[in-house]
């Protein structure tokens, strides 16, 4: 059995892994914790076997995030006995190398999903217990992932280690996605897909759809950020909130005819490889972006992106022009396709597991 430990419950690689590793009927426990106040204090554990759910429970411990990270290691309180365990971030990963100690783990791999410097401030304790734990976590896993090769250089200098690491980047399931057509540009519709907080840089695609009232503007994600969204949005924005079957998620972003993705600059952004980004690319959507990701440039370059200002009349002209005419349009489509089809997930984790030796039936 293979364990995969995680917080949050949007589509990112925790879930991919779990796709993958269900898809080829292994016995996988899914821990998902909380990870933001807006989650509540559940923790849901599902077991899955021979391709489907075998069981599934809820356990609410009516303690909100960040407050509820502390009690994460007591679900479940005795997990059953695990081949590899996964633990998507420090706190997760550091229970597996406690069952490894245990013998009740054979093996524990670190997955870091994002880089975070200071990520609970500058000096705090947290920080520094979170650091410490990191640190560890990095020396003493029997694998580590990241999501590129600046995360894995950022970690090590934070730390002052040359741990080695396994890339594995942001992926997308594209034998699966439905994809945009031109037919979308006649409906002129644009998409944002998100958590609705402050470094996303929504409001500044409210203000440019307010410029551009014939475009339909879909906004896919919650937060807390929301309400107040809601209030500023125009009759041409349509909020979906945050969409739990991210084929649900797919087919909005299909009926699109471009992704926006306005990051607000100096956000941790600028560490991370955004999983909206290839999701994006995998529905063929030309995107409209910050220069804050460190893949924007080579996005610009290689699949048909369009880099704006981070302000709202950038972003409505982006809109605009990207919208007027189909001939670019169709070279923007297709350089998106090309571009992402590098980032398959059928391959990205074939060839991890490979690499771990993972036990598939």
């Amino acid at each position: 059995m293979h364990a995969i430990v995680a917080n949050g419950f949007a589509e990112g690689p925790a879930e991919a892994l779990r796709d993958f590793l269900v898809a080829r009927g292994a016995d996988v426990l899914v821990v998902a914790h909380p990870l933001t106040a807006e989650h509540g204090g559940t923790h849901v554990v599902t077991r899955y076997r021979d391709g489907g759910v075998a069981a599934r429970r809820a356990v609410d411990l009516r303690l909100r995030p960040p407050a509820s990270y502390a009690l994460d290691p007591l679900v479940p309180l005795v997990p059953p006995r695990i081949n590899t365990w996964f633990g998507f971030n420090p706190l997760a990963c550091a229970q597996g190398l406690a069952l490894r100690r245990l013998h009740r783990a054979r093996r524990a791999v670190l997955w870091s999903v994002d880089f975070v410097p200071d990520r609970f401030g500058a000096g705090t304790l947290s920080t520094r217990i979170y650091d410490r734990l990191d640190r560890h976590c990095c020396l003493h896993a029997d694998a580590r992932v990241e999501l590129s090769d600046a995360a894995r250089t950022w970690r090590n200098e934070r730390h002052g280690i040359d741990a080695p690491a396994h890339v594995v980047p942001m992926g997308a399931w594209l034998g699966r996605v439905p994809r945009s057509s031109a037919a979308a540009l006649a409906e002129r519709r644009v998409v944002f897909l998100g958590h609705l907080v402050e470094r996303q840089g929504v409001e500044l695609l409210l203000d440019a759809a307010a410029r551009l009232p014939d475009v339909r503007v879909d906004v896919i994600g919650g937060g807390p950020l929301e309400p107040l969204l809601r209030e500023r949005a125009g009759p041409s924005v349509r909020f979906h909130g945050f969409v739990t079957d991210h084929r649900e998620v797919e087919r909005l972003l299909a009926q699109a005819a471009l992704g926006v993705a306005p990051y607000r600059p100096g956000s941790f952004t600028r560490f991370a490889d955004p999983g909206k980004l290839k999701a994006y690319l995998a529905a063929g959507l030309p995107i409209v972006l910050t220069d804050v990701p460190p893949n924007a440039g080579e996005l610009a370059r290689e699949a048909g992106a369009e880099i704006v200002p981070f302000d709202a009349d950038g972003i409505a002209r982006a809109i605009e022009s990207g919208l007027a005419d189909r001939d670019r349009w169709e070279q923007r489509h297709a350089a998106a396709l090309a571009y992402v089809s590098r980032f398959d997930w059928e391959a990205l984790l074939g060839d991890l597991a490979r690499t771990l030796g993972l036990a598939l039936p």
